[in-house]
């Protein structure tokens, strides 16, 4: 009788160590699982900062391009009439001989 009770009882001690095993695995699996969700939480926003930091960058530079050719087709088109007007002003004075006399 003695040697069944303690088989028994042992019988529910490793009972009670799976059942402790598992769930310590599941727990653990858990934890696992909730810790590579947080990873990939982390790096989505480390990439999307990235993008973002890339766009404004990237923005930035444009709009300084655009504002450098704007200057340098104003100062074209400055020279440009400056070359013009001083033959623009001898066309005239052509014109305005021809047809007085």
């Amino acid at each position: 009788m003695e040697l069944i009770k303690k088989i028994k009882e042992a019988e529910t001690e490793s009972q009670e160590i799976i059942d402790r095993a598992k769930a310590d695995a599941a727990g653990a699996a858990d934890e696992g699982r909730s810790k590579r969700l947080a990873a990939l939480a982390e790096a989505e926003q480390q990439r999307k900062k990235t993008i973002e930091s890339a766009v404004a960058a990237a923005r930035s530079q444009g709009l300084a391009e655009a504002q450098k050719l704007k200057e340098q087709a104003a100062k074209q088109r400055q020279q440009l009439r400056q070359k013009t007007e001083s033959k623009m002003s001898a066309a005239v004075t052509k014109v305005v001989s021809y047809l007085k006399g």
